[in-house]
């Protein structure tokens, strides 16, 4: 009998988070300020983040040690389980062999909490009491008041309009664990008034959240920001997946992947997978090794958009990142994977992708979503609509062995599951979703308003 599933003690958790600033061959360009466009120090971030986030952010440290008070809440739901996807080869007829490491066993159901709880920790740590952040499907919102109620945090959350319609659940998720939601554009900020002055049926962009809930915080001495994808420090908690990822598969399992797939909006998720194995890609040991960054084509930030310095919100509060970018006034249209529908991209990933270390493709919306319940019929697992862009290509490059008849190894981040999507999956079964081909006169249109960098 094959085995099914592979999983590391609790005593074999990570005890240090991986910063691959240490290892990159390429120092990555300076983060600018806002008003003078020269490199921001910590000073210039202190009055949204703890200073111990801000010292990870510009951190050169290769191991930076996970607290105690983290680690304890970890345990609730770490180590995640490595599956081999014995069921969904089946039905493919593949020679290929399928791992994907399951994420969705947190509380929250996704990755989210892996830096939520790492994030209210420091700040409770330095004494605030209160945050603000943005959510686009709601993964981050319930995560961020999830790690709130662990240390008795105020949470307010500024929640993608479209999303916080499509996904009351999540919504009700965070008032559980005692986080505010409200949709965005909102009443509660200039940034939000201006918008709804502008469209009072504007669907919303993370990029507009962000600048809602930065202005609040900003606004308050009482309150930080908490951001849930994209900087340094973000991906740098992720990457405790791809540790145990590593072990799990080289000491359980005794296979390496030859293929990573995940899917990436702001790239959290995805980076915290592969950071730890593309160091093997930088160093030389695994020159071969493909990692596919997969986005939606309604928001496709590394195959449409520039690699050039812009905003991180939608009101220009937030510092001037180089990333690749559709334009920091972008709002998406619909869709369903609303974690997907962020203007750009972490600039680490977008470092490593203009290095050509990493991959990216962008996937329609149904044919996504045929590949998540492809995956549901084989695995059991019901995907969010997030994961299943990654599913889609897992299923692409396991049929394309079927078709060489190499049977390589592909290693799937499964961010988690999908089971406050079912108003997703239900509009899919009855003919409602239609794909969106984000059109380039429309991206054109927002880079027309990329800030002037020298």
């Amino acid at each position: 009998m094959e085995r099914t599933k592979f999983i590391l003690n609790e005593n074999e958790v990570p005890t240090s988070w991986y910063n691959i600033l240490a290892d990159l061959p390429e120092p990555m360009p300076p983060v600018l300020h806002p008003g003078t466009g020269k490199p921001i120090g910590p000073d210039d971030l202190a009055p949204l983040f703890p200073m111990a986030l801000i010292q990870q952010e510009m951190s050169s440290e290769r191991y930076i040690e996970i607290p105690d008070e983290v680690s304890d809440i970890y345990r609730l739901w770490r180590p995640t389980t490595l599956f081999r996807a014995h069921r969904l080869e089946k039905a493919l007829d593949t020679p290929a062999k399928i791992f994907y490491k399951y994420e969705g066993s947190s509380p929250p159901g996704s990755h989210k909490p892996n830096t939520a709880v790492a994030q209210a920790y420091y700040n409770k740590k330095e004494g605030i009491n209160r945050i603000t952040t943005e959510t686009g499907a709601g993964q981050w919102g319930s995560a961020l008041s999830f790690g709130g109620a662990c240390f008795g945090l105020e949470i307010k959350v500024y929640m993608v309009r479209i999303s916080y319609d499509q996904k009351p659940y999540r919504r009700i998720m965070m008032e559980t664990w005692g986080g505010k939601c409200v949709p965005s554009p909102s009443p509660d900020t200039k940034a939000g008034r201006d918008m709804l002055a502008k469209d009072p049926d504007c669907p919303g962009s993370l990029g507009l959240a962000i600048s809602e809930a930065v202005e609040e915080a900003v606004g308050r001495d009482d309150t930080h920001y908490s951001l849930g994808s994209v900087l340094n420090h973000v991906l740098l908690h992720q990457t405790v997946i791809g540790l145990e990822t590593r072990k799990v598969m080289m000491e359980k399992a005794d296979v390496y992947p030859d293929i990573i797939v995940g899917c990436i909006g702001g790239g959290s998720n995805f980076a915290g997978m592969f950071l730890p194995f593309v160091k093997d890609k930088i160093d030389g040991t695994k020159p071969d090794l493909r990692i596919i960054n997969v986005e939606s084509t309604s928001c496709p930030t590394l195959t449409k958009g520039p690699y050039a310095y812009d905003f991180g919100d939608e009101a220009g509060l937030t510092p001037l990142l180089k990333m690749y970018t559709l334009g920091h006034d972008f709002i998406p249209p619909p869709v369903h994977a609303g974690g997907l529908r962020y203007h750009g991209m972490a600039p680490i990933i977008s470092h490593l992708y203009k290095l050509g270390l990493v991959e990216a493709r962008a996937e329609h919306q149904l044919g996504t979503f045929k590949a998540g319940v492809t995956f549901a019929r084989s695995e059991g697992i019901i995907s969010a609509p997030e994961t299943n862009h990654a599913i889609k290509v897992v299923i692409d490059e396991a049929l394309a062995c079927k078709k060489s008849g190499e049977a390589k190894t592909i290693l799937l981040a499964h961010s988690g599951h999908g089971h406050v999507d079912m108003a997703a999956y239900e509009a899919y079964f009855a003919g409602r979703l239609k794909d969106y081909d984000y059109p380039k006169e429309k991206v054109e249109e927002s880079l027309a308003n990329l800030p002037k960098v020298d």
